[in-house]
């Protein structure tokens, strides 16, 4: 049980000291200059206390799975042609089938992450990975647009832990001041295997027909599976302090800068495959139901949170305006792409994807880092809210050069480049609104997460279901004008949170601390 804090910053959740003066008179961990936040426990069993190797080897299991499930939902999008011939169903109809999926995908965490915030990360990886094989592998053998709703519906609900869960496992593995280089890889890696996904699909497609494009999906969930439950470690722990707080002051002396957590054990390897973890200071049964409303009510009184789902609900809208014309585009008229090319012309997102994680991630750090050098040593969240001021230009731009240059029969390269910078200010805005939204009320991240994915599915969806008869009603170049218009606005709100972000925080703080006390 934690307690309210009693800072000197007007207890303003998310203003943490990263930097302090030697002479201060206080003494907490560091890692060279930067204070470690939150402050690791004396327990070799803290995953904060892991060696870098099984940090690694935790996160990259953690990122396997990403990519497993990226790759199953995603798979689809270069043979949507193929599908819809095979299938008796429109594009349109597949489209929506997809939003309907990312619906579900943002609604179904409202069952899997207060279980994982109760009994364990691992076992809801394994479970969902594995449930997430007999939807793939009925979609070749569906018919008609109500089965294609009924196995994207399902395949949504099972694989919905990968659009909260890792953001969770990746402050449960490291300090504040390296969380958003892991976050940006994590949304690389979510955004990059849903862009190889076609590129894979395209060539098993061109050369076994698309039922394999899904056999293929099925098989690379089962491989993955058998590899996470073998080396993946559960990371929950439970501590009795709170990010950026001292909250056993009396104690800080006797335990010469740790906090009071008991030691463990060193875990068996029996204890490390276990598909549930129950530690002493667990929510209750009553508090883990209650989680899932909590994560509804954060939509009432948490504009932070609302505003970063919203940042990231309205960039993955771009990327789901994009993989739902990828095909129609390129594979019509001038440019008439197989398959196999329109897969290949993933790799222009894919590359980009991976130079945005960079952006996001490293330099969103050293951003905030250095920021908060110049502000005394605190930082605030908001400074790493800088690295949106690019991608805003580069999405917007990109989406003219997709959009409008298809309209007007540009040469295919313009389009390909458009698609990247398109991809550029996805990752950038999800990555970036994602560790925003942990940097703010850490000790709610599982909570605030959901609802953040509740706002951003619920946008991808209405995209997904709008875009078709937007463009049949408006034309493809003054839809794709207003698409790129929006985007500018809606990344650009930043500039509000960096002038108006801590006072949002600070009106927020009485409901937070007693939220904190409820756990």
């Amino acid at each position: 049980m934690v307690r309210p804090p009693h800072s000197h910053f007007d207890d303003v959740p998310g203003t943490i000291i990263l930097f302090e003066d030697a002479e201060s008179g206080t003494h907490h961990a560091r890692r060279g200059d930067v204070v470690l936040q939150p402050q690791p426990s004396i327990d070799q069993e803290d995953p904060l206390n892991w060696s870098r190797f099984r940090k690694t080897r935790a996160i990259a299991t953690v990122y396997l799975y990403v990519f497993a499930i990226g790759i199953c939902t995603a798979v689809q999008y270069s043979v949507l042609s193929d599908i819809s011939e095979a299938q008796y169903v429109t594009i349109g109809q597949l489209n929506l089938g997809t939003g309907l999926m990312f619906l579900f995908l943002g609604w179904g965490c409202l069952i899997w992450q207060p279980i994982a915030m109760t009994y364990g990360r691992r076992g809801v990886y394994i479970a969902s990975i594995l449930l997430a094989i007999a939807p793939t592998i009925w979609t070749p053998f569906s018919h008609g647009p109500g089965q294609w709703y009924a196995h994207r519906i399902i395949l949504g609900i099972v694989a919905s832990p990968v659009e909260s869960l890792p953001e969770v496992s990746v402050p449960d593995l490291f300090f504040a001041h390296e969380r958003g280089n892991y976050m940006a890889f994590y949304a690389f890696m979510l955004f990059g295997s849903n862009f190889l996904a076609p590129l894979f699909a395209g060539f098993i497609n061109d050369a076994a027909g698309w039922h394999w494009v899904m056999y293929f999906a099925a098989i690379l969930l089962a491989v993955c599976a058998v590899v996470i439950f073998l080396f993946m470690e559960e990371t929950i722990y439970f501590r009795s302090t709170t990010e950026g707080v001292d909250v056993v002051q009396e104690k800080r002396d006797e335990t010469e800068i740790q906090t009071i957590e008991s030691r463990t054990p060193t875990k068996t390897r029996s204890q490390k495959l276990a598909l549930v973890t129950k530690l002493s200071g667990r929510p209750t049964k009553k508090q883990m139901f209650l989680k899932s409303w909590r994560s509804v009510k954060i939509l009432l009184f948490f504009p932070n949170i609302v505003w970063a789902g919203l940042l990231y609900g309205t960039n993955l809208a771009w990327y789901n305006v994009i993989n739902g014309t990828m095909s129609m585009i390129l594979g019509s008229h001038p440019y008439s792409f197989s398959p196999a090319m329109v897969g290949v012309a993933y790799l222009s997102p894919f590359l980009a994807g991976a130079v945005a994680s960079l952006w996001a991630g490293r330099f969103a750090d050293w951003v905030a880092l250095r920021l908060a050098r110049k502000n005394g040593g605190i930082r605030e969240p908001e400074h790493r809210l800088w690295g949106l001021a690019l991608s805003a230009l580069l999405a917007s731009g990109g989406l003219l050069m997709w959009g409008v240059g298809a309209s007007q029969g540009a040469q295919f390269m313009v389009l390909i480049i458009g698609i990247g910078l398109v991809t550029f200010g996805v990752v950038c805005g999800g990555a970036i609104s994602l560790a925003y939204s942990v940097d703010c009320f850490k000790e709610m991240t599982g909570e605030s997460l959901v609802t953040m994915m509740l706002i951003r599915n619920t946008l991808g969806f209405a995209f997904s279901y709008a875009i078709t008869p937007w463009i049949e009603n408006m034309g493809m170049r003054n839809c794709f004008i207003s698409v790129a218009g929006i985007s500018l606005v809606c990344t650009c709100t930043f500039l509000l949170m960096v002038l108006w972000g801590k006072a949002f925080r600070k009106a927020s703080a009485s409901r937070y601390w007693r939220y904190v006390l409820d756990e």
